[in-house]
């Protein structure tokens, strides 16, 4: 298995935004101990140092003041770039999210365009405690005038970043903490996505797909890679989960004839289910069995000395190909 070394997720995100904090002065940060801390998991280290107070910002320990904050800036033509120091404390910023920067746009006919980022630390697999390790980006997908982006490389992470200060309206990039300082990977192909928002085939195959995104793409080419004498897998990297490019899932599942879609967040009502819904419509003809989903039951995030037994692992990937295809 061929792997490479390639900049943590937390360095590339930090250079990206001090590329963008450069070039456009209506761009600015803010979150929790952002600034002087560089964030709980130092993503924005010394931007404060280089920028300055007014454009990297500690806020309030207050998830609805950092996102309301942010649409009032966004309306009035400012860029911001919040953190959400972990996914569940993104819950007391739903109503800034759904209700106000989603809707703000059809609200005034077009008129207000509240483009802001959300930046979210997200997965477990560094033995978080308690509500720190949680995978929500379902939550926000189902909801129309939000974008939802995973990357699971930081050359993911900075298309993502530029394009999403772009958009116009809110975008949440949810962000596997434990890729921030990861710097080796299982090599992919080399193919570019065909546009910002499209997944990317990282590896080709012709026996089974396997979708997935966020960290949990490393198991899968690894998996992948391990099964390589005995099942050519394909790698479909969604990098989006609203919008989901279904159309490059569908292309590799007309090619393979078999669909496994791989999760961190839990298997019932997830991203799973809506791209096996959207398979059995328009592919089930291509299908040469069941389309099958591998994620963590539907239970809350165990203690760290447990999440082992929680999470999909590298073993549990090969044993459901191997079902698959036998």
């Amino acid at each position: 298995m061929d792997t490479v070394r390639c900049p943590g997720l937390a360095e590339s995100i930090n250079g990206t935004l001090a590329e963008l904090l450069e070039q456009d002065p209506r761009l600015l940060l803010l979150g929790e101990d952002i600034g002087r801390l560089g964030g709980v998991f130092r993503v924005t280290r010394g931007l404060r140092e280089r920028f300055g107070e007014d454009r990297v910002r500690d806020s309030l320990l207050a998830e609805s003041t950092i996102i309301g904050q942010a649409v009032g800036m966004a309306m009035s033509g400012l860029v911001p770039v919040c953190e959400i120091q972990f996914d569940a404390f993104t819950f007391p910023a739903v109503n800034q999210l759904v209700t106000q920067a989603a809707r703000i746009g059809g609200r005034w006919n077009g008129q207000a365009s509240p483009g802001l980022v959300v930046r979210i630390p997200t997965g477990g697999g560094f033995r978080g405690v308690e509500h720190h390790s949680e995978s929500n980006e379902a939550l926000f997908a189902r909801f129309p005038g939000v974008s939802v982006a995973c990357p699971s490389t930081g050359e993911d992470a900075d298309q993502i970043l530029r394009y999403a200060v772009t958009l116009g309206s809110p975008v949440l990039m949810y962000e596997p903490i434990r890729l921030y300082w990861r710097r080796d990977a299982v090599a992919r192909d080399p193919e570019p996505a065909r546009s910002p928002t499209a997944a990317r085939v990282v590896r080709r195959g012709a026996d089974l797909t396997v979708v997935t995104y966020g960290a949990i793409t490393h198991e899968v080419l690894e998996a992948a890679h391990a099964l390589a004498c005995d099942v050519d897998v394909e790698v479909v990297d969604l990098r989006w989960v609203a919008p989901i490019d279904m159309a490059t899932v569908l292309d590799s599942v007309r090619r393979t004839g078999r669909l496994l879609v791989v999760h961190e967040g839990s298997r019932d009502v997830g991203i799973g289910a809506e791209i096996a819904a959207s398979v059995a419509e328009h592919a089930f003809d291509a299908l040469r069995g069941p389309v099958r989903r591998l994620a963590p039951a539907r239970r809350a995030y165990p203690p760290a000395d447990f999440e082992k037994d929680y999470m999909v692992g590298v073993q549990e990937i090969k044993d459901e190909v191997l079902v698959m295809t036998k």
